[in-house]
């Protein structure tokens, strides 16, 4: 996911829904799948990529449905978690998104990478960062981590997910959230925030549920983003 910022309205709901279950797996059909010549040729040759993708993964991937696991201790040094939390950060920034999830990169692992640049935030006009309670936050890596709701009042906004492409929805969220867990080096990391920082954290943990934002969002919003482009 990684979380995308939106610039649409919307408006307060009463209630937050849980996460549906993990669906069983399905076995959809439909058009085969065709590759380019140089496609096969480089797939042939390099083989199949593997996780961390540099791509998002979309949904219909099980790794997006996935509980993911938790960072043993020994992994915590390990160049496998180093080049995970780099890979992250890379795929997050290329994409212009303010959060990113293992599970995104099809690796299960309870890691997520959260960034509000100066430069992004600002593509936003003055009117919308003060609705939205936007303000900008740096880098923050988190590893095994778990989150507290400190303001339970709930807040609904138009949400987008790198791994649900194109596409947004009003989706309810808590006020303000703790968010705790280790940082790449294993030390303890605590952030309490609000408003937009603590959407996009409750956001990317739900990610390491196996959980999207249209499993939480109100379904009579979703809204295709180029479905004005069609009409032209």
């Amino acid at each position: 996911m990684g979380i995308t910022l939106l610039r649409r309205g919307g408006a307060g709901v009463s209630a937050i829904r849980a996460c549906s279950s993990t669906p069983a797996p399905l076995d959809f059909e439909g058009p085969a799948r065709s590759r380019s010549y140089w496609h096969y040729l480089r797939r042939l040759l390099r083989g199949p990529p593997e996780p961390p993708y540099a791509h998002v993964c979309q949904v219909g991937d099980p790794a997006l449905r996935t509980v993911a696991a938790r960072v043993e201790t020994e992994q915590l040094a390990g160049p496998e978690l180093q080049r995970l939390v780099q890979r992250l950060v890379q795929v997050m920034r290329r994409r212009h998104c303010v959060g990113m999830s293992a599970p995104q990169l099809g690796v299960p692992l309870q890691v997520l990478a959260l960034e509000l640049p100066e430069a992004l935030l600002h593509t936003y006009a003055p009117r919308v960062r003060e609705v939205r309670q936007m303000e900008p936050f740096p880098l923050r890596v988190f590893v095994n981590p778990s989150l507290r709701v400190l303001d339970s009042h709930l807040i609904t906004f138009p949400e987008g997910c790198e791994s649900v492409a194109g596409f947004l929805a009003c989706v309810p969220r808590y006020q303000a959230v703790q968010i705790s867990g280790l940082d790449p080096r294993g030390e303890q990391v605590v952030w309490q925030a609000s408003g937009w920082a603590a959407r996009i954290i409750q956001h990317e943990m739900d990610h390491l549920q196996g959980c999207l934002f249209i499993d939480k969002m109100d379904s009579r919003t979703l809204t295709n983003i180029h479905w004005m482009e069609v009409n032209d």
